[in-house]
């Protein structure tokens, strides 16, 4: 392995930012929430994720009456930083700081940008969760390990959308959701898929879950090590499973199906590693999808670009 690609996909163990990594999910779903507010509904709730940005994750312009709100996270000089379309501007530090307190400086940054939103303060996708206002145990934030896990989200974005670029059915954009707080891109046989009787996530309706799963799909993300897995990795899972999906064989080696989640997983260290990052996660990503496509009986022909 090169040292270049030492530095480009960087080392970052989830053990050792987990608290800070429990608390920027929680900051990420208060910016999430204020774009849940604004935004129109869009089909799987596309309308409400975060985007990787140059120099962190952005909502992008967000509707308020006659003008456009903007939130980024820059996790290269650490600051939250609020822009209108009418040039007006509010920054937010980045430090360690109780959940409660950083909420309270965005609604006060809101409010000083004349920008009236409220938000349902309780954590989604989240076990035990604490309301926002009420939150002072997760206050933790390390720069240096938040600026490497952005830069893993760079990579990782990168190779998303060349790999999303090779379809031409209905395909989501590479997306941050920060109710479970990963990067996913999802692709779409065209066909509606049952409707789930049933959700796990803390916090969340069924009937959300049911539209981020009307269709059949299958998706393909990267996750820090949070929810359990205690592991940076990326993950790929088809809705609904057709028989015989977990026991397709796929690449590169390391990569392999989990019965308790029901997913593919290769750590993002086994990427890492490999001679070339980009083409193990590619590889990972499409036979992973074939097997997918392959059991579900999906129109790979009328769905694929091939010559790209």
């Amino acid at each position: 392995m090169s040292s270049s690609a030492t530095n480009v996909w960087p080392a970052l163990a989830y053990a050792d930012w987990a608290d800070t990594c429990d608390t920027l999910h929680l900051w990420t779903q208060v910016v999430g929430k204020v774009k849940l507010a604004l935004s129109p509904l869009a089909n799987h709730w596309w309308g409400v994720v975060l985007f990787v940005s140059a120099r962190g994750l952005t909502t992008g312009a967000m509707p308020y009456r006659d003008r456009a709100l903007q939130i980024d996270f820059d996790f290269c000089a650490h600051e939250l930083v609020l822009h209108t379309s009418d040039a007006r501007e509010q920054r937010i530090k980045l430090v360690p700081t109780a959940t409660a307190d950083f909420y309270a400086a965005v609604m006060m940054a809101l409010r000083a940008l004349d920008v009236d939103v409220s938000i349902w303060t309780m954590p989604v996708e989240i076990e035990g969760a604490i309301p926002f206002g009420d939150d002072r145990v997760h206050a933790s934030y390390d720069a240096r390990a938040v600026n490497a896990f952005w830069r893993q989200l760079v990579q990782a974005d990168r190779v998303f959308n060349i790999f999303r670029a090779r379809y031409l059915g209905k395909v989501s954009p590479v997306h941050f959701f920060w109710g479970s707080f990963d990067l996913a891109v999802t692709r779409f046989s065209g066909r509606p898929a049952p409707a789930l009787t049933s959700s796990k996530a803390p916090n969340v309706g069924l009937w959300v879950m049911q539209e981020a799963y009307s269709h059949e799909c299958s998706s393909i993300g990267f996750w820090p090590g949070n929810g359990g897995y205690g592991r940076a990795a990326f993950y790929s899972y088809v809705y609904p499973e057709p028989h015989g999906f977990g026991a397709q064989p796929v690449r590169p080696e390391g990569a392999a199906y989990n019965a308790d989640v029901g997913q593919f997983l290769i750590d993002y260290d086994a990427v890492r590693a490999a001679p070339s990052p980009d083409d193990a996660l590619l590889d990972f990503m499409q036979s992973t999808y074939e097997a997918a496509a392959n059991k579900g009986g999906w129109d790979r022909k009328g769905l694929e670009r091939l010559s790209v």
